[in-house]
């Protein structure tokens, strides 16, 4: 009996040791994530400075908005196969050569619906105000040049290779802020010149991505492995576009209906809100990979409430620390952004909403369930036009009526969220 008793205390510290060190594996790589979104979060605030301050407040609008809708039409590349390469790199990481062949092949045969879609963007958002050449400039930078960048800091991220992703993310948001530095003393200071930046940045950090960063696999072609998969990718696609689509809108909706100058300061704002998402998208990356390996993760209704309640104080706090500072010291961040420092504190819940609403997205896309994240977007994004065109037209013009009332905007559309995503979610995971 003694001996049993010692090999049952040993088994129980043998299993307490294992438990233990998969803590500290999972408190490591999460560490080498947020190093990562740190990095990003510093040079970030660098680019943006430099250049909020460098291009007229309507230039600075008039970019961002382009930049926003370049982002969208971005998830077109590859029909969505971006996600496909993102599944093999978690759970069979063998085949990294083979998807990326067919990531290769499908952005080469998306390229004339990127090209038709992103005309219709101009057309219907940009024409008159932007120059066509300084559009297409920003959409090249946003879609071929920064998106498969992107897709090196997925692939790593999937391996599990936390630290390497990090130090990309740092190098290409460095290389980013670095041509707004350069830009700021080459005295063009004017849309047009600083495209023309932005490519040669993102064309840089592409290069050093797939050069320095992208595991080094023999490519090979299986058609057969792609054309499974090509359904569920063009639902990740068409997910991804109406995801940015309903989290830029507001940009793209306030130049229309506002104009130039309104959308700049509107863009300054939603510009530091955004920033303050950087560190909780890591987490929810590391959670979404943990998820497909083990989709019962978020059963406990405890675990739910507590991680959402996490990422909406978390967000708040980051707000409300650049609100506070920008409230005492109002030019901290250069002049312009000091026209827009007091409206900071007005949007104090949408940081947390909004980041609430895209975790929830991704525990849809963990589960393999991407058409109901794909009809769930294309509902959220119906919900926001609404919204949002209600907001604009009630503020008349007003920005810090329009800022305040995005709070009810955003929380309007987290509850449809949640109610949307928790609905699906009793439904069984999809296998991958």
């Amino acid at each position: 009996m003694a001996r049993l008793g010692d090999i049952q205390r040993r088994g129980g510290l043998s299993r307490l040791g294992t438990l233990t060190a998969e803590r500290r594996g999972l408190l490591r790589d999460y560490l080498s994530a947020v190093s990562g979104a740190g990095g990003r979060l510093v040079f970030s605030l660098a680019y943006f400075v430099a250049l909020a301050n460098v291009l007229s407040i309507s230039d600075f609008g008039m970019f961002a908005t382009a930049s926003a809708a370049g982002v969208m039409l971005s998830r077109l590349l590859a029909f969505g196969f971006i996600s496909a390469l993102y599944r093999t790199a978690t759970i069979r990481p063998k085949l990294i050569g083979t998807f990326t062949t067919g990531f290769l092949l499908l952005a080469f045969l998306s390229l004339p619906i990127l090209a038709a879609a992103s005309y219709a963007v101009y057309l219907i958002f940009f024409f008159g105000g932007v120059a066509l050449a300084a559009y297409c400039n920003v959409v090249v930078a946003e879609a071929l040049l920064w998106r498969p960048c992107e897709v090196a800091m997925i692939v790593n991220n999937g391996l599990g290779r936390y630290g390497r992703a990090a130090i990309l993310t740092i190098l290409g948001t460095a290389m980013r802020a670095g041509a707004a530095v350069l830009f700021a003393f080459s005295g063009l200071q004017t849309l047009e010149a600083w495209t023309l930046f932005y490519i040669g940045a993102n064309a840089s950090a592409l290069i050093v991505a797939f050069w320095f960063f992208y595991p080094r696999q023999r490519l090979r072609f299986k058609p057969t492995l792609y054309w499974r998969r090509l359904a569920d990718s063009a639902y990740v696609a068409g997910a991804e576009v109406l995801f940015y689509l309903q989290m830029e809108l507001d940009k793209l909706l306030v130049l229309s209906l506002g104009g130039a100058h309104l959308a700049g300061i509107y863009a300054i704002v939603m510009r530091l809100v955004d920033l303050t998402a950087i560190p909780i998208r890591t987490f929810s990356m590391m959670l979404v990979q943990r998820m497909m390996r083990t989709p019962e993760i978020l059963s406990r209704l405890a675990v739910k409430i507590g991680i959402e309640g996490g990422i909406f104080l978390v967000s708040t706090a980051a707000l409300l620390t650049l609100g506070l500072i920008l409230h005492f010291f109002p030019n901290a961040l250069g002049r312009n952004v000091g026209e827009a420092a007091p409206l900071v504190l007005l949007a104090l819940c949408v940081p947390g909403l909004r980041n609430l609403t895209e975790y929830q997205a991704e525990l849809l896309f963990a589960r393999g369930q991407t058409l109901i994240r794909a009809f769930n977007l294309a509902v959220l994004a119906g919900l926001k036009v609404t919204f949002l065109a209600v907001a604009i037209s009630a503020a008349d013009g007003d920005i810090p009526t329009l800022v305040l009332t995005l709070n009810l905007v955003f929380l309007l559309l987290y509850l449809a969220s949640a109610l949307l995503t928790y609905a699906a979610m009793r439904r069984p995971a999809k296998a991958i």
